[in-house]
């Protein structure tokens, strides 16, 4: 069974069990639910390339350099 025949399963079974206008209201919140969830991944996206950007390359300090040992 492939992944499209599965969400067809699925997707027949919840309209016999819920019902087509229960159904179409519960898609609905899941689709705006997925909208929230990207917009929401996308403005964390936009904020760590934003820190990452402004970040100084890594290995690079402006400080002297003292091993651990050197005391």
């Amino acid at each position: 069974m492939g992944f499209g025949t599965e969400i067809l399963f699925l997707l027949i079974f919840a309209l016999v069990l819920l019902g087509p206008k229960r159904l179409h209201a519960m898609l609905s919140q899941v689709a705006r639910a997925k909208a929230e969830l990207e917009n929401a991944t996308g403005s964390i996206r936009s904020l760590l390339v934003a820190e990452l950007d402004a970040a100084p390359p890594a290995g690079k300090t402006d400080g002297p350099r003292e091993s651990i040992g050197d005391q």
